[in-house]
């Protein structure tokens, strides 16, 4: 065990005390990964907010912007490109079209369908925070060295892969027979 163990450390040795009859070593990775995703998540935010921005605002507009000129989607294509559902969509854009930054019509392609677009005020706004994003993001991963991230990336990358397999079994389910 470490000399100065970590918040994970000692709550995985409580349960080897208390429940040594289980292997508690999958919190080293689950339980770090959350607090590191927890404490990730607070520092972006602190960007988002500096823009006016929630969490879920910042990702529409980001999408919006990703998909190029002239920066829309349709409502459903928007909710797939920020793993959301279209009523918590719905509400997102419902807030960035009262603040101007987002607006909705009919589809020049398809009379009944809707688009959601950047305005110029979403665009300008959205470069300038991702822009500042990006330099969070950099300071944020400058505690590991480039090699070291790469290596994270990887090894997130492939361990994201086979948790999003099609086929994988949800963990509430039971077990293939």
């Amino acid at each position: 065990m470490q000399q100065n163990p970590d918040h994970v450390a000692r709550i995985q040795a409580e349960w080897r005390r208390e429940r040594p009859d289980l292997d508690v070593g999958p919190q080293g990775v689950i339980g770090r990964l959350h607090r590191l995703g927890s404490l990730l998540t607070e520092e972006l935010c602190v960007v988002y907010r500096r823009y006016g921005l929630s969490e879920g605002e910042f990702d529409v507009l980001a999408a919006l912007r990703r998909a190029g000129e002239p920066y829309e989607r349709a409502p459903g294509e928007l909710a797939a490109h920020t793993m959301v559902t279209t009523g918590a969509m719905t509400k997102r854009v419902d807030r960035l079209e009262r603040s101007g930054l987002v607006t909705r019509r009919r589809s020049a392609a398809d009379g009944r369908a809707r688009v959601v677009a950047l305005t110029g005020a979403g665009l300008s706004l959205i470069d300038r925070a991702f822009t500042e994003h990006m330099r969070n993001e950099h300071r944020l991963l400058e505690a590991l060295g480039p090699e070291e991230a790469a290596q994270l990336e990887g090894l997130l990358t492939a361990w994201l892969a086979k948790a999003e397999e099609p086929t994988r079994t949800a963990p509430h389910s039971p077990p293939a027979r």
